[in-house]
């Protein structure tokens, strides 16, 4: 499952960069703060150390504040999906998002700090890390991809790769 979700992060990434490739974009500037809003296909995993993982899609929704072109912080909230006797009731958390512009319209991007998972039978939180990457597509809006940590407990990790877009304003 791993392999496949990061196999099509990795093409919606190229489609991404194909289409702004195609559509030679002046250089933007934007004025910060600048707040944002996107939504994303989450594929999450539950690998327990014993047993087999769960793997099933949700949705996510993420916002945060740019406060320049290197850091931002960002909130995440997810939910959905279900495998077996597993169900996500929902994720939230609070990042740090530290962000390496590669061209003005490609950014590559770590995150770090906490979530709280909620699945049916247990809630948990604890200190989450992840990267990502992305490429606008329009001047308010790009596509992005990221793998995120979000728990890394004795007994089991759950991790997300997400796929979706984002929207500046």
């Amino acid at each position: 499952m791993k392999t496949s979700v990061l196999s099509l992060a990795s093409a919606a990434l190229l489609v991404g960069a194909g289409t702004f490739a195609a559509s030679a974009q002046a250089q933007q500037s934007f004025q910060y703060p600048q707040g944002y809003v996107g939504g994303d296909a989450m594929f999450w995993s539950l690998d327990p150390d014993r047993g087999s993982s769960r793997d099933d899609v949700g949705l996510r929704l993420r916002g945060g504040a740019q406060f320049n072109e290197f850091f931002a912080l960002e909130g995440h909230l997810g939910t959905g999906g279900s495998d077996g006797n597993v169900e996500l009731d929902y994720l939230a958390g609070v990042y740090a998002k530290g962000i390496l512009p590669v061209s003005p319209d490609v950014r590559l991007y770590g995150l770090a700090g906490v979530t709280e998972v909620d699945f049916d039978r247990d809630r948990e939180s604890g200190f989450s890390y992840g990267a990502g990457a992305e490429v606008d597509i329009a001047h308010n809006l790009s596509l992005g991809a990221d793998y995120m940590r979000y728990l890394d407990k004795s007994a089991y990790n759950f991790d997300a790769a997400s796929v979706g877009l984002r929207y500046r304003f």
